[in-house]
């Protein structure tokens, strides 16, 4: 199965938002502070979002845990 996403990124807000599905949605605190996802009121994913991305290591990867399933669509 495909999976479209789309990319967001706020320069101003120094915000990226990666979203897997446009379903009504809310954000949740993830195991990283830099990190939210937004899932839907069954817990699937629909995106998650990074805040300061230009204070992002270059020499190190973001890691976060998300949880749930991946809703598309």
């Amino acid at each position: 199965m495909a999976l479209t996403l789309k990319i967001w990124y706020d320069k101003e807000a120094d915000f990226l938002e990666v979203i897997f599905s446009d379903k009504a949605g809310y954000m949740r605190e993830t195991d990283h502070d830099g990190i939210m996802e937004r899932i839907d009121e069954e817990g699937n994913i629909l995106g998650f979002s990074v805040m300061q991305v230009s204070h992002l290591s270059t020499e190190k990867p973001l890691i976060a845990e998300l949880v749930g399933k991946v809703q598309g669509g």
